[in-house]
């Protein structure tokens, strides 16, 4: 099989949000440069936003609220664990990104006085911006179409490559034919996702999940694998969804007067969503399953609620009622906790990076879930896009043309044509990936002690040998499963360590442990940060402080 070679000055992994906000943003600042994404599926519909959106979660809007605002409402929801600047640097830019947004077409509504439609999201302070825009993927991956991206659809980043210690493109696969594809290049910006496959969802369809599926962790074990550093990663996410529809909900209907209640009929929240750490405890002690209620709202909010729920983020959820008989009129909604996933846009977990987006490796950068800048959402996304392209425009610009490593790139080929066989083995990519996600859920994910956790890395190992040895392959599609299902198990083991590391509970249901069950800011209140060590399964782990903002 032939290997594809590309070249270019800035090589951009991931064209969700942040890739096509960094596409564009580098070729506006220098048309002549020539830049490229890998998309694991593709553009137009790919990433977290695969439609549209029907809010920015966060917006410092002048004379409404503040940066400084901001940090205080995030210094409470990370439990103190967040480097100040990078969230600083997003807040300070996300009214001049609205009102580009605004420019190129996404439909902010305002109201009577013309003054931008906002909800009470955070602990403090009217940041969640309403935005009805249907077609919000489309209009950010024209916009990198147009200044001239090269897109190179179905292709996912498997392997990042060095020049004497700066990062020197990549090569990626592709995930229908198992094709390599190697990108020379001067800056490679990390912007797949987090790690939406984790453990298993509710339903136990393997991709039904909460986030974009096709986010495994890619850009976290390629920047772990190069040398950069990962924070968080004990941290994880599980949310509260639509029953079987996986779907979220409460960012548009709990700011609109809507209600969660137990069983008994007791009010867990009403009108806010600052709190919903308490709902994973309310299921925990058998109160569940949670409901919400909108039946007591005017038939104008309904009406306004479902314009959103069918229209905007999900619109399959108008068939999902419809289908069950559903009516926000005359029944509630039942909620059920789903899998966990790790991500830095309502998570904090990620690479880690400065308020530069830059990361520990030279001419590597990372925007986005990727990237560890704490509950960022799609704002984050789109800022820190922008940011990571201004960062790598300017390297670019000093830096000599970077070399190939071909001994490299001909070692992730021998791998590839390893594990592209059905020849004597019998374990299918599906059955492996079950039960890796089942595992995961019963040693991984809160509530955690260290037994748990050293059992996973027990079992990691024998993982590891089944992926190299005894999973059959019969085509591309497969081997890319394949691989993904290496970043799952990479992904766990990350978070295992960081786990057993951080000796006390933290973040809720986030980081649990029955062991060390009280919150120990004298000792904890600080980053655990994990490095490669002499190979990917050497796993370094120290303790980092918080960067405060300078005043």
């Amino acid at each position: 099989m032939e290997i594809r070679n590309i070249d270019a000055d800035i090589l951009i992994i991931g064209g969700g949000s942040a890739g096509c906000l960094a596409a564009s943003r580098a070729l506006q600042l220098n048309p002549e440069l020539s830049v490229v994404i890998f998309e694991k599926g593709d553009i137009k519909y790919s990433g977290c936003i695969t439609r549209g959106m029907d809010a920015l979660n966060m917006v410092a809007i002048p004379n409404v609220t503040s940066p400084e605002l901001y940090l205080e409402a995030l210094r409470l929801e990370t439990k103190g664990i967040l480097d100040e600047p990078p969230s600083y640097e997003m807040a300070k830019r996300s009214y001049d990104l609205l009102k580009r947004l605004e420019r190129w077409g996404a439909y902010f509504p305002v109201n009577k006085d013309g003054s931008y439609r906002t909800l009470q999201y955070h602990r403090k302070g009217k940041f969640l911006t309403e935005m009805e825009e249907p077609d919000l993927k489309l209009i950010v991956a024209r916009k990198a179409f147009d200044r001239g991206a090269k897109v190179v659809n179905r292709v996912m980043g498997v392997k990042l490559l060095l020049d004497d210690g700066r990062v020197a493109g990549a090569v990626g696969m592709n995930v229908r034919t198992g094709e390599l594809v190697v990108c020379r290049a001067n800056a490679v910006i990390l912007t797949a996702g987090g790690q939406a496959r984790f453990s298993l969802p509710n339903s136990g369809y393997l991709y039904g999940v909460f986030d974009y599926p096709g986010n495994t962790g890619d850009g976290y074990t390629m920047a772990f694998d190069a040398g950069a550093g990962l924070k968080g990663m004990e941290c994880g996410r599980r949310t509260i969804n639509i029953k079987d529809a996986n779907a979220p909900l409460l960012a548009i209907t709990l700011p609109r007067g809507g209600k969660i209640l137990d069983i008994f009929d007791n009010i867990i929240l009403e009108g806010q969503c600052h709190g919903r750490d308490i709902m994973p405890k309310i299921v925990a002690e058998g109160r569940g399953p949670l409901r919400v209620r909108l039946s007591h709202l005017p038939e104008e909010m309904i009406l306004e609620i479902e314009r959103f729920l069918f229209t905007v983020e999900r619109p399959m959820q108008e068939r999902f009622f419809k289908k069950r008989d559903f009516n926000f009129r005359t029944g509630d909604l039942e909620l059920w906790p789903t899998e966990v996933h790790i991500c830095g846009g309502h998570s904090v977990s990620g690479i880690h990076v400065d308020e530069k987006a830059r990361t520990d490796v030279a001419g590597l950068y990372a925007a986005g879930d990727t990237a560890s800048v704490p509950k960022q959402h799609l704002t984050g996304a789109f800022v820190f896009g922008e940011i990571a392209a201004e960062e790598a425009v300017r390297y670019v610009a000093d830096q000599p043309r970077t070399r190939l490593d071909d001994n490299l790139v001909r070692q992730v080929e021998a791998r590839r044509n390893a594990r592209f066989t059905s020849t004597g083995r019998h374990i299918s990519v599906q059955e492996l990936e079950y039960k890796v996600r089942r595992f995961i859920g019963d040693y991984v994910i809160s509530p955690k002690n260290e037994y748990k956790l050293n059992r996973w890395l027990e079992w990691s190992d024998r993982f590891r040998d089944e992926i190299d040895n005894e999973v059959r392959v019969s085509n591309g599609h497969e081997l890319t499963k394949l691989y993904e299902v290496e970043n799952i198990v990479q992904c766990a083991c990350l978070s295992a360590r960081a786990s057993i590391e951080r000796k006390e509970s933290r973040w809720g249901y986030g980081h649990l442990r029955t062991d060390f069950p009280d919150t120990d800011d004298a000792n904890f209140k600080c980053h655990m940060m994990l490095r490669k060590g002499d190979s990917d399964r050497d796993v370094r782990v120290s303790k980092q402080d918080v960067i405060r903002l300078k005043s």
